[in-house]
């Protein structure tokens, strides 16, 4: 198991390798669909997304009506596919190191990867109240015009698991799936 801690650097990225443990501690934004969006149209952020990890995941967040904290109750991985458009965009125009997602992603991202010095986290799908323990704090909220899901939620977490799915060196356990998938279904038709 290996451990990131914020503030993330490129050299520690590059260091992961596709089947990795990972608990990451620190700071991290969520951006899902509108998020991607609005950055590939030029929309400049309103947080600083260089050396940064993007959690595709749209959080169920209440807020206390006294204190007017937020609390998150569910923080599920989206399906990270959705994003493929954009995601090489958003490793290259802002500098992101990491993206959390589920399902995996395709060769415009597998590239970005390699070419920007960023790896692609698989979370667990299905376990999203156990993610969301591991968020310790919600420090903002940006772009809450786009609906709660959608919103860019700035995440403090603490031992966050992840497996590294796709590498800054090129590998991808997608990729590898997928051809042995198409390699043995030949045998069947």
């Amino acid at each position: 198991m290996k451990r990131l801690q914020y503030p993330f650097s490129q050299e520690e990225i590059r260091k992961l390798k596709v089947g990795d443990m990972v608990l990451i501690s620190g700071k991290i934004y969520t951006g899902r669909d509108a998020v991607h969006k609005r950055l590939h149209e030029g929309v400049k952020p309103p947080v600083d997304l260089k050396n940064q990890i993007i959690y595709h995941c749209g959080p169920v967040v209440l807020q206390d009506k006294k204190t007017k904290k937020y609390e998150v109750t569910a923080a599920g991985p989206t399906t990270s596919i959705r994003e493929e458009p954009y995601q090489w965009e958003v490793m290259r125009d802002y500098g992101i190191v990491g993206v959390i997602g589920k399902g995996g992603m395709g060769p415009k991202t597998l590239d970005g990867c390699k070419q920007y010095g960023c790896v692609y986290f698989h979370a667990i799908g299905g376990a999203a109240q156990v993610l969301a323990e591991k968020i310790k704090s919600v420090e903002s909220v940006n772009w809450l015009d786009l609906g709660s899901p959608e919103a860019i939620w700035e995440l403090m977490v603490e031992d966050f698991p992840v497996v590294v799915t796709m590498d800054s060196h090129g590998g991808s356990l997608h990729a590898d799936v997928d051809s042995s998938s198409k390699t043995l279904l030949k045998d069947f038709m």
